[in-house]
C-alpha cells in the first residue's frame, strides 16, 4: 500500500481527509445526493488506499490504447479503427502478464513494467462510441482518477463530444493533462503548432485554465522504442512523447502524486458540497416566498378573526337596540294601562293581551329574526371571501413557481402541495350551498339560544322565543290584577302591580338579552373556529412541507458551509506538499 511510506504529518492529513469525506457521506442522504454521485464519492475514498491512478480518456479511435502501449513499450492492449475497448482496463505491475475480468465492466491487466511501480494506468471505452453504455462506463470511472490524460486526435481535435466530456471532468475538479495524438498525420510542423494553439485556446475557455498540452505520435513512439523509426522522425520537434513520459514518471514526484491523490477526493466532495449548497440556497430562496405567502395568509386570517369579532359585536348592538326599544314600549304600556282609570281594560284579559301584542311586542320578534338572518349571511360571506383570497394567493404562488421552471422532485412536491390547497379552496367554493349552510347555521343558532332558555321551548325560532318570554310577563301581571282588583281598593293594588310588572318586564328582557347574547357569542365563536380549522386543515400539508423543508435546508446549509470551510483549510495544507 502506497500510504505505508507516508510521514506522520502526511498520515495525519490522510486521516483528516478520511474523516471529512466520511462526514460528507453521512450527510449525503439528508442532502438527497443521487446514488451515482454517492457511489462516485465512495469510490474516491476507496481510491485513497490504492496506487496513483492515471486514467486515459478520449473518443474512440483517438489512439488511447496505442498511447498506453507506447508508454509501456509493449503491445498489451488491442488497437483498431473500431471500438476495441469495451470495458475499463486497469493496467498494473505484475511479475507476469495476465488478465482477469473482475466485473462485466472492469478488467485487470498485469504487466511486468518498471513504469508501473508507483502507478496504475487505466484504459477506458471511447466517449463517442456507438454503444452509449461504453461512455457511461467511462463517466462512472473518471471520479476515481488521480490524474486524467485526455487524448484527442490531431485530425479532429476538440470535438463537441470531447468538449462535453471535458466539462464533466471539470465539474469533478480533476487535474487534466491533454494529449494531442497522431501528429504524424500532419505534414508540417506549423500545422502541429496550429492544432496545439487551437486546443489551448478552447481549453482556456472551457476550463478557465491552461492545462499541460503535449503533441505526440503514439505510433512513432512505439516504433522508436522498437528501433523501427527513421532518425528524422525520431527527432521531430512536434513529437513530445518523451517529454510526456518524463512528466508522468519523473515530474510527478512522490510529493506531487500525494498532493493529487489527496486533492482528487476532496475535489469530488467539494464539488458535490458546493452543488448541493447552491441547491439548498436556491430552495431556501424559493421557500422564503412560500413562507411569505403562509405568513400573509396567517396574518390575513388573524385580521379576519379580529375584524369579524369587532363586526360581530357591532351587529349585536342592533339586536340590543330592538330589545331596548321593546323594553321602553313595555314600560310605557304598563304606565299607561295599569292605572285606576283603566280598571275595566285590566279586567279584560283578551283585550289586554291584544293591546300588549300590538303595542309592546309588535315586530320585535321579526326584527330579531331579521338581525340574526343578516348575521348568518354575513358570517357565510366572510368565510367565502377567505377561501377566495387564499385560492387567489396560492394560484399566484403556483404561477410564480411554474415560471421558475425548476424540475427537481423538491419543486414538484412543493408545487403539487400548493396546487392541492388551491384546488381544495376552489372545490369548497364550487360546492358551497349557501342556502343549505344558512339553514344549518340558523338551526344550530336557535338550538344554542333555546338551550339556555328558562322555559322548555324546544327548537322554536328566535322570534317565537322572544314572543313567549315577553307574553309570560303580561300573563303574570294580568292574572294578579284580575284576581285582586275587585276585592282591594285599586289605589293601593294597582301601583304595586305596575311596579312589579315593569320590574318583571325588565328582568325578562335582560334575561332574554343575556340568553340571546350568550348563545350568539358561543355560536359565533364555534362557527369561526370551525371555519378557521377547515382552512388550516387544508393548508396543513403545504405548511408542514414548507416549514419542515426550511428547517432541514437551513441545517444542511450550515453543515455544508462548515464542511467546506474545513476542506479549505485542509487543501491549504495539502498544497504545501508541492
Amino acid at each position: 500500500m502506497w500510504n505505508q511510506i507516508l510521514s506522520d504529518s502526511e498520515q495525519e492529513l490522510l486521516g483528516r481527509e478520511r474523516e471529512l469525506l466520511q462526514e460528507l457521506q453521512e450527510l449525503s442522504v439528508a442532502l438527497g445526493i443521487s446514488e451515482a454521485d454517492r457511489k462516485a464519492l465512495q469510490n474516491s475514498i476507496l481510491q485513497l488506499d490504492q496506487l496513483f491512478l492515471l486514467v486515459v480518456v478520449g473518443e474512440f479511435n483517438s489512439g488511447k490504447s496505442a498511447f498506453i502501449n507506447a508508454l509501456l513499450g509493449q503491445k498489451i492492449l488491442a488497437e483498431g479503427v473500431t471500438p476495441t475497448t469495451t470495458r475499463i482496463q486497469v493496467v498494473q505491475r505484475g511479475q507476469e502478464s495476465r488478465r482477469e475480468v473482475e466485473t462485466p465492466t472492469l478488467e485487470r491487466v498485469w504487466v511486468n513494467a518498471d513504469s508501473l511501480r508507483q502507478l496504475q494506468i487505466v484504459d477506458t471505452p471511447g466517449t463517442n462510441a456507438i454503444l452509449r453504455e461504453h461512455e457511461a462506463i467511462t463517466r462512472e470511472f473518471v471520479p476515481r482518477a488521480d490524474l486524467v490524460l485526455f487524448v484527442t486526435s490531431a485530425d479532429r481535435p476538440f470535438t463537441e463530444s470531447e468538449r462535453g466530456f471535458l466539462e464533466k471532468i471539470r465539474q469533478w475538479g480533476k487535474k487534466v493533462v491533454v494529449v494531442v495524438n497522431k501528429v504524424d498525420i500532419l505534414e508540417e510542423e506549423a500545422d502541429v503548432e496550429k492544432v496545439r494553439l487551437f486546443v489551448r485556446e478552447h481549453l482556456r475557455k472551457l476550463l478557465g485554465a491552461e492545462p499541460e498540452v503535449f503533441t505526440v505520435s503514439a505510433r512513432w513512439a512505439a516504433k522508436r522504442k522498437q528501433q523501427e523509426l527513421p532518425e528524422v522522425r525520431a527527432k521531430s520537434d512536434s513529437d513530445q512523447f518523451a517529454e510526456l513520459e518524463t512528466y508522468i514518471l519523473e515530474t510527478l514526484d512522490q510529493g506531487e502524486r500525494l498532493r493529487l491523490k489527496l486533492s482528487n477526493p476532496l475535489g469530488i466532495g467539494s464539488n458535490l458540497a458546493r452543488e448541493h449548497l447552491a441547491q439548498a440556497r436556491e430552495r431556501l430562496e424559493s421557500l422564503e416566498q412560500d413562507l411569505k405567502t403562509l405568513r400573509e395568509i396567517d396574518s390575513q386570517l388573524d385580521l379576519y378573526q379580529q375584524d369579524t369579532a369587532r363586526e360581530f359585536r357591532l351587529r349585536l348592538t342592533e339586536i340590543d337596540r330592538v330589545l331596548h326599544a321593546f323594553e321602553n314600549r313595555g314600560v310605557a304600556f304598563f304606565d299607561e294601562r295599569m292605572r285606576l282609570g283603566r280598571i275595566l281594560d285590566l279586567l279584560n284579559k283578551s283585550r289586554m293581551k291584544a293591546d300588549y301584542q300590538s303595542t309592546v311586542i309588535g315586530d320585535a320578534p321579526k326584527e330579531i329574526e331579521g338581525c340574526v338572518e343578516d348575521l348568518v349571511d354575513w358570517m357565510l360571506a366572510g368565510e367565502i371571501r377567505q377561501w377566495e383570497q387564499i385560492r387567489d394567493q396560492l394560484q399566484q404562488r403556483d404561477r410564480e413557481a411554474r415560471l421558475a421552471g425548476r424540475a427537481a422532485a423538491f419543486e414538484q412536491d412543493r408545487r403539487r402541495l400548493i396546487g392541492s390547497v388551491g384546488q381544495h379552496a376552489q372545490k369548497v367554493l364550487e360546492s358551497y350551498d349557501r342556502e343549505k349552510e344558512s339553514s344549518r347555521i340558523s338551526e344550530d343558532l336557535q338550538m344554542t339560544v333555546a338551550g339556555t332558555a328558562l322555559v322548555e321551548v324546544g327548537a322554536i325560532g328566535l322570534g317565537a322565543l322572544v314572543n313567549l318570554l315577553a307574553t309570560t310577563t303580561l300573563a303574570d301581571v294580568t292574572g294578579l290584577v284580575a284576581a285582586g282588583a275587585v276585592a282591594v281598593v285599586g289605589l293601593f293594588v294597582i301601583p304595586a302591580r305596575r311596579r312589579q310588572a315593569k320590574r318583571q318586564l325588565r328582568e325578562r328582557i335582560h334575561q332574554m338579552r343575556r340568553q340571546l347574547m350568550d348563545g350568539l357569542n358561543r355560536h359565533f365563536d364555534r362557527e369561526q373556529k370551525t371555519s378557521l380549522s377547515r382552512i388550516h386543515e387544508a393548508m396543513a400539508p403545504y405548511s408542514r412541507f414548507v416549514r419542515g423543508q426550511e428547517s432541514s435546508l437551513r441545517e444542511n446549509r450550515q453543515r455544508l458551509e462548515e464542511w467546506l470551510e474545513q476542506v479549505q483549510l485542509l487543501e491549504l495544507q495539502i498544497d504545501q506538499l508541492r
